[in-house]
């Protein structure tokens, strides 16, 4: 029986076979250099809850603009 993805069982079992033959996790060591720590720590800005509340802020920024806006439309047609 073959899956929507093409990874019928067997081909699911061998691969978990070969994966705990090759047993990546031992030899991931992560970053090693300072440039790399430094990039490594830098993802968490990039992609993290930081980046999250930059992209809200800026969001809030342009309600806050449009309400700007509305007031000052709205002046001009009471006059």
């Amino acid at each position: 029986m073959s899956v929507s993805n093409g990874w019928t069982p067997e081909r699911r079992a061998r691969q978990a076979e070969m994966i705990q033959q090759w047993r990546p996790w031992e030899k991931s060591t992560g970053p090693v250099t300072e440039a790399g720590k430094a990039k490594s720590a830098a993802n968490s800005r990039n992609t993290g809850v930081r980046a999250a509340r930059r992209e809200v802020r800026a969001v809030l920024a342009l309600i806050r603009e449009y309400d700007r806006q509305e007031r000052e439309i709205r002046k001009l047609i009471k006059l």
